[in-house]
């Protein structure tokens, strides 16, 4: 597939997945199954070990549905719209690798949506976030209701959602919904600083602590415990592990081969 409404390219381990259809960057069916295609892709390509999703210009990551896209749709056409979505969201989230959001703009609706599906989120300080469908007479249909609350708990999760607020970096910082803010000129660096720090990690561990971290938290507490103790021996046995624990024992640096 060739790509219209994104930019994929890779800066050695990691890659760099750019929204644009700028200024705004709204989210449409194109930019779904792009997303999903370039995920899928990804996934495959048994190099990159971090991807960066962020979005052309600085006015907006994305400013959510593109509404010309769907006004109109009927039942079946609406449901199937929905089923893409769900799935380009899900592709984001399923990811064995880190992902990080550098959100450089207006992060709304759709677009926080797709932030939220990221493993952990930078911001200018500049930008804003928020999920005001409420405002148009409908609810976020791509995660919104489900991953605003397991983020940051239900209740200040519906406040945003009932009120349908849109809150600045600082407040959405304090929340829980970012992990970084940084000056609008300086997240791209440092997002791509930390995107290759985590690059210099073994693959084996980066997707063993990723797993450990996503599939427990679906599960009761005993059972997420054993899962851990699964991914851990997963990691005891690799190349790298062994290495690891090795090169600790001799004092001296190890050398990683990502097996």
């Amino acid at each position: 597939m060739g790509f219209e409404t994104i930019t994929l390219e890779r800066k050695e381990k990691v890659a760099l997945l750019t929204l644009n259809r700028p200024p705004m960057n709204p989210m449409n069916r194109r930019m779904y199954e792009e997303i999903l295609e370039a995920c899928r892709s990804l996934s495959g390509d048994g190099e990159t070990k971090v991807l960066v999703i962020t979005a052309a210009g600085s006015k907006a990551f994305s400013a959510g549905l593109d509404v010309k896209d769907v006004e109109g749709m009927e039942l079946g056409e609406i449901r199937d719209f929905l089923t893409l979505a769900r799935e380009a969201y899900m592709s984001v989230e399923r990811m064995k690798i880190p992902v990080i959001a550098a959100i450089n703009g207006m992060a709304l609706g759709g677009g926080l949506e797709l932030a939220l599906c990221c493993d952990i989120r930078f911001c200018s300080k500049e930008a804003t976030l928020g999920q005001p469908e409420i405002n148009l007479g409908i609810i976020p249909g791509g995660g919104g209701t489900q991953r605003l609350p397991r983020l940051i708990g239900p209740s200040r999760a519906k406040a945003l959602l009932f009120s349908g607020e849109i809150i600045d970096a600082e407040k959405a910082l304090e929340l829980g919904i970012l992990d970084r803010v940084f000056e609008g000129p300086k997240l791209m660096d440092e997002t791509l600083g930390f995107a290759s720090k985590l690059a210099e990690k073994p693959r084996v561990a980066l997707q063993m602590m990723k797993a450990a971290v996503d599939n427990g938290l679906r599960m009761d507490l005993p059972t997420a415990l054993q899962y851990e103790s699964e991914c851990f021996i997963i990691t005891f046995l690799s190349e790298d592990g062994r290495e690891g624990l090795r090169s600790f024992v001799e004092r001296r640096k190890p050398q990683f081969k990502d097996k």
